[in-house]
């Protein structure tokens, strides 16, 4: 079998880059930067394969820039980058690394939760400035996690794992999603309401859905008025499922006590005055960002190209019909 040529938007951990190049013609990006539009145009012609980040905008421009392209693996669980369906008209599978982020991305959720609720940012910050001058009973007062209602919105694998655990915590669990999951309820003692209902009743609320139309500004200026003003809300999923404004605003307005945020709406910019806030703790979107998981999706990504050089279906493959197109 000939070798395929494949191009690396961005240098993944070493096991993957060993294991791709051990069976293909490897050009990686070198520049420790996202590719601009017209490096990315240019570079993915003449390949067989892409492995592509999420911030990279996969497009059918792109699709035609790189004639002849059989599969697209895409270093992320999410795949909104994309444009499937301008894939699928043109047989070309693409393809995610689900499951091996699951439980990195629900840790870091809950990472953000105590460290928002705690405000433990904010006494970092505090104690390194030199404002400690002793213990006090009103300093930095927190809010209590254990006994407290949690509000998940979006049951997929990682909002799944996010609940499972907050068992520890003896928290009662309501959830939204398009549709109820009995099984989850099952396992976990929560309880299906609607969007509003928990919005209204739920001390922490975390988010866990996909970025699609609908998903898009799913928080916004309706929804955060509506959350309790003692709330936190934590975002490991896209940026523009908030409204990025509304919540500086709702923040400095105190409508919510505070938020957890890994992800923004117009990376890597953020909102004006979201950086200026204390009740907010702000990551640069590392919910994934352990050497285990990292390294374990290379291996997906490059796995589901090695299928398909063998004619197999790649594990992970989001559209079939376009691999089945490639055989006929």
């Amino acid at each position: 079998m000939s070798k395929w040529n494949v191009y690396v938007t961005r240098l993944l951990p070493k096991p993957a880059m060993d294991l791709l190049m051990k069976h293909c013609n490897v050009e990686v990006n070198q520049e420790d930067r996202v590719l601009t539009r017209q490096e990315l145009l240019r570079q993915v012609k003449g390949r067989d394969a892409i492995i592509s980040l999420l911030t990279d905008t996969i497009d059918s421009k792109l699709m035609d820039s790189a004639k002849g392209i059989k599969i697209i693996a895409n270093y992320a669980v999410g795949f909104n980058n994309i444009d499937i369906e301008a894939a699928t008209e043109r047989g070309i599978c693409i393809t995610n690394t689900p499951d091996v982020l699951t439980d990195a991305t629900a840790e870091l959720a809950w990472a953000l939760l105590l460290a928002t609720a705690r405000r433990v940012v904010e006494a970092d910050n505090y104690l390194r400035a030199g404002k400690f001058k002793g213990w006090g009973p009103q300093l930095l007062l927190g809010h209590s996690v254990k006994g407290k209602t949690l509000g998940i919105i979006g049951t997929g694998r990682i909002g799944q794992e996010f609940a499972r655990m907050a068992e520890g915590f003896k928290m009662d669990i309501l959830y939204y999603d398009i549709q109820p999951n009995l099984e989850f309820e099952r396992e976990t003692s929560a309880k299906y309401v609607n969007l509003d209902e928990l919005l209204t009743r739920c001390d922490y609320i975390s988010l866990h859905v996909p970025l699609t139309p609908k998903t898009q500004h799913l928080i916004g200026p309706r929804e955060l008025k509506l959350m309790k003003n003692t709330a936190v809300l934590i975002n490991t999923s896209r940026g523009p499922v908030i409204d990025e404004g509304a919540l500086v605003k709702a923040l400095l307005d105190k409508e919510i006590w505070g938020a957890g945020l890994d992800v923004f709406e117009n990376e890597p910019e953020l909102a004006p005055g979201l950086a200026d806030l204390d009740n907010v703790v702000i990551l640069p979107h590392i919910a994934s960002a352990t050497i285990e998981a990292r390294t374990d999706m290379g291996l997906v990504a490059v796995k589901n190209i090695l299928a398909a050089m063998e004619n197999k279906l790649p594990p992970n493959c989001l559209n079939p019909e376009a691999f089945n197109r490639q055989k006929i």
